[in-house]
């Protein structure tokens, strides 16, 4: 097996067809096809099954594929390490971040990457749900999470503050008349809230449960700009970091008591490049709730509310 049989596989699994795979990876569709059929009488098994949607991963394909991913972003972290000089690295760098977490912080501290690494290639994308996030990151598939710290949290994850949540109300709410607004005076209020697997949609039913409020759900969302824009037109309140709200919606914004807030933590990879390295570094000077930078243990408890 070959690691070029490996990235042939992940794209024929990505577009479902070796013509759609051969297209993006720029080579002759015969050859994705010979290196498939090689590779599958290497292993002596079936990796894709044809249907009227296209090719699909059997089971054992599924499972074959996860290592294959493993093993492709692993060559190339090693390629870019190879190459990193003193002034230049070159390579690729994914990035996911908690959904809402570092919407603020995470765009100065990657501009200030890429000028330092021009030619550094970084992928970032956001995720809704926390297992999903860990998952990625037992997986070795990413180069740096940015989460919230929680009891699974690894023992060498690095704290770099706190996310303050705060609620988003109506244009014409009254409460926008005070600088800080209690929970108790939302009993009865409406939500906007998030899907049922997001860890945003999770905070807001604990603090609703733990200051004895029932939610009363309008709609649910993916984005938290979304659901910002939803609740300054009134369809009901929600809750998100302070650093999610879009610009032109902080006057619709109170923090609320008793105070909501997450620790956020900054979590490598195994084996950590320059690349990472650095970017931690850069994530350490942006401005978060909490000055204090430490790295996170065991003794750090999360902190949903205070």
């Amino acid at each position: 097996m070959s690691l070029r049989q490996f990235e042939y596989a992940l794209a024929v699994a990505e577009e479902g067809s070796v013509t759609a795979a051969a297209q993006r990876l720029r080579v002759a569709q015969p050859s994705v096809s010979q290196q498939i059929r090689g590779l599958e009488r290497e292993l002596g098994v079936e990796l894709f099954a044809r249907t009227p949607a296209g090719l699909v991963a059997t089971a054992v394909g599924r499972a074959f594929l996860r290592e294959a991913e493993v093993a492709v972003s692993a060559a190339r972290k090693a390629r870019a390490t190879a190459r990193a000089g003193a002034d230049e690295l070159v390579g690729e760098l994914v990035v996911a971040a908690q959904m809402g977490f570092g919407t603020r912080q995470l765009p100065g501290a990657l501009a200030a990457l890429r000028r330092r690494y021009p030619r550094l290639e970084v992928t970032v994308f956001e995720e809704q749900s926390s297992a999903e996030l860990e998952r990625l990151c037992r997986r070795g598939v990413l180069d740096l999470a940015l989460m919230a710290a929680c009891e699974r949290s690894p023992a060498d994850a690095h704290r770099l503050g706190d996310e303050e949540f705060v609620v988003v109300l109506g244009a014409d709410d009254r409460r926008l008349a005070a600088d800080r607004v209690a929970l108790r005076e939302m009993a009865g209020e409406p939500w906007v809230r998030f899907d049922r697997d997001s860890a945003l949609d999770g905070v807001l039913l604990s603090v609703l449960r733990d200051n004895d409020l029932t939610p009363a759900t309008t709609a649910r969302v993916s984005q938290t700009a979304t659901a910002v824009r939803w609740a300054a037109h009134g369809l009901g309140a929600t809750l998100v970091p302070a650093s999610a709200v879009p610009q032109g919606y902080e006057h619709l914004v109170r923090p609320v008591s008793p105070a909501v807030s997450q620790p956020v933590i900054a979590v490598l990879r195994q084996g950590a490049g320059p690349g990472e390295t650095a970017l931690l570094e850069l994530l350490r000077r942006e401005t978060w709730t909490e000055s204090s930078q430490h790295e996170y243990s065991d003794s750090d408890g999360p902190r949903a509310t205070t």
